[in-house]
């Protein structure tokens, strides 16, 4: 492999130097994804997707942590790559699921969210002449995901109205997590530890909560296709 992809990145405050436990904090709190993996897989045992999701869910935790340990180049890749695939296989379930969206149309519905997705930094620091995703620690990444829980939470309030307050509760609680995410650099000086435990600890909530919203729906509904 090549010497690059060991090279060190420290990104949060809690990190001091390259040693393995630098960020003990941010390391064990990746544990909450496990939770909520584990949770997420019991209360949905015949639920194939939100099976699938959960165990994505597990992985990002894992992934999480050898990023919070290694902190290297490669297990950045291990900690973003993980996160992209839930962002988009719970988009395409949702779409399929919540809307009786076809696999096929949720799938191109996805990967067109995905290109809006990836172009939006660029677009953004094309705009602005400045790299947005630097002023804001990566946390502008995440901003589709947020507009995203917004407008299904939205869009579906006036179709199941106990689903809709669902993401649109958990999409508040999305944007807090980030806010916490974005946060941690700025108040390295007052908060040596800084906040991105706490964007660890509410995502984790976050995803269990999105599981848990797809599984209740399903079981409200036991027509839908054993695929959504």
């Amino acid at each position: 492999m090549d010497a690059s992809w060991f090279e060190p990145v420290r990104a949060y405050c809690e990190r001091t130097d390259a040693a393995f436990w630098s960020e003990p904090v941010n390391a064990a709190t990746n544990a909450a994804f496990l939770v909520a993996a584990f949770l997420a897989a019991r209360i949905a045992p015949g639920d194939r997707p939100v099976q699938i999701l959960a165990g994505v869910v597990g992985v990002v935790g894992i992934g999480s942590f050898l990023f919070h340990t290694f902190a290297n180049r490669w297990s950045l890749l291990a900690d973003v790559i993980p996160i992209a695939i839930f962002i988009y296989g719970y988009f395409g379930l949702a779409l399929a699921r919540f809307f009786g969206l076809s696999p096929g149309v949720a799938g191109l519905a996805t990967l067109g969210f995905a290109g809006a997705g990836f172009g939006l930094s660029p677009a953004l620091d094309a705009l602005t002449g400045r790299d947005v995703a630097a002023l804001t620690n990566g946390s502008i990444d995440y901003l589709p995901a947020v507009l995203a829980l917004l407008g299904v939470g939205l869009a579906l309030a006036g179709r199941t109205a106990w689903a809709g307050r669902a993401v649109l509760v958990t999409g508040g609680l999305f944007l807090a997590s980030l806010v916490f995410r974005t946060i941690d650099a700025q108040v390295c000086a007052a908060l040596p530890l800084g906040t991105h435990f706490l964007w660890h600890s509410l995502n984790a909530l976050v995803l269990y909560r999105l599981l848990a919203t797809a599984a209740r729906f399903r079981a409200a509904h036991p027509g839908l296709p054993a695929a959504v």
